[in-house]
């Protein structure tokens, strides 16, 4: 049988699978539900299920003929804390909990991959179906990578992909090199000295200090870094005070930041503390700045980004492959991945019409439709990679 009509037979399934999935969110670290679901599936298949990395990670090995070739497919399991808005009979069981981002979507697509490979066995080596938690919040990929992943299941390529419903349905988008911003945080608390408002004189106002750190921030990017970088510097939290005639102690800014390569992201991390701590000594307070690196840049490998396009031009035709002109400035964990293994990760156009709700809005829900692509894909690309030689 082939695989279009493999997918066809396994659709209701698969839905129905990613409905469940979808009612039953977890966050990072917290998989269990989602993790006992993925195990149990990929045993009835017959696969090796190995559980235990990064405390709820699953990974699903199959064998075939006597190549030693590996590949390896990676799809993240976890939730966001959002409240879903989206009134489906399947909407999320748990409170302030929901599939926003289509990682039940995710999971699906690849299991659903699990079955047409195991029913065709039609390559010569081993797959590894890498289903990862924590990929929101707490780099499950790079807590799988810390604890051998690669060294128990070694792989020659890893692949992953992401739905992205601001791309047109069934668009295959990739991007050699950079295709995810590195992200990091800085929190400023701007120390003074606090007293009545109707006395500033006796006081040294963070408040004040505070909005000169917000605007000088706003150089950086336009006069700090290079213009042929992209880089991001945005305030998303300010917290101070209480009353209009109290002057306040503290205050607290939150900066997220977004760059691409590293001497951009040094020269962020230097100019934005430079500027948080001489502004607020020019107006008499004290700048204490935290400033925490999180997920690195996903950077994808030119031959593995060549030969992705290839095989996807050969399954969904030139017009419906594009590559990017710019990368996005989300970030994403598998950066930890490619770190290690030479690979790369591509998106999944779901858009159907201009209203469909983005990522991580309490009314997105995954397109159903991209299901059997997806399946397909993965499929097509195992057997490809591992052909018989």
């Amino acid at each position: 049988m082939n695989i279009s009509a493999l997918v066809r037979n396994d659709l209701p399934d698969l839905i129905a699978m990613r409905h469940q999935l979808h009612a039953n969110p977890e966050l990072g670290l917290e998989e269990e539900w989602t993790s006992d679901f993925v195990a149990r599936e990929l045993a009835m298949l017959g696969y090796e299920v190995h559980r235990g990395l990064a405390r709820t990670g699953v990974v699903g090995t199959l064998r075939n003929g006597s190549s030693t070739r590996a590949i390896g497919l990676r799809a993240d399991m976890d939730a966001l804390p959002i409240q879903e808005e989206t009134g489906l009979d399947y909407a999320s069981k748990k409170p302030g909990l929901m599939h926003a981002c289509g990682h039940d979507g995710h999971v699906t697509m690849l299991l659903g991959a699990a079955r047409a490979i195991a029913e065709r066995r039609n390559f010569d080596g081993t797959v590894h179906l890498i289903f990862q938690p924590a990929e929101e919040n707490a780099g499950g990929a790079l807590l799988m990578v810390e604890e051998g992943l690669f060294e128990r299941f070694p792989c020659d390529a890893i692949f992953a992909l992401h739905n992205e419903p601001a791309l047109p349905f069934g668009q295959f988008a990739l991007r050699e090199g950079p295709i995810m911003a590195a992200v990091d945080e800085a929190r400023i608390i701007v120390q003074g000295r606090g007293g009545h408002g109707a006395e500033p004189e006796s006081t040294i106002d963070p408040v004040v200090a505070s909005a000169a750190i917000v605007m000088a921030l706003q150089t950086i990017v336009s006069r700090n870094i290079d213009p042929m970088d992209q880089a991001v510097v945005t305030v998303g939290a300010i917290h101070g005070g209480s009353a209009s005639n109290i002057i306040p102690e503290r205050v607290e800014l939150v900066v997220g930041i977004r760059s691409f390569g590293s001497a951009a992201r040094d020269h962020l991390e230097k100019r934005i503390t430079e500027i948080a701590r001489l502004q607020a000594e020019s107006y008499g307070c004290r700048a204490m700045i935290d400033y925490f690196r999180s997920y690195d840049a996903t950077i994808n490998h030119k031959a593995e980004t060549d030969y992705l396009r290839e095989v996807a031009i050969r399954f969904a035709g030139r017009e419906n492959v594009a590559d990017l002109e710019h990368p996005f400035m989300g970030s994403e964990d598998f950066a930890y991945m490619l770190n290690a293994r030479p690979g790369s990760y591509f998106f999944l156009g779901s858009r159907v019409t201009p209203d469909d709700k983005p990522l991580h809005h309490p009314g997105y829900d995954f397109n159903d439709d991209i299901i059997p692509l997806g399946v397909a894909f993965w499929t097509e690309l195992v057997e490809d990679y591992l052909k018989p030689r």
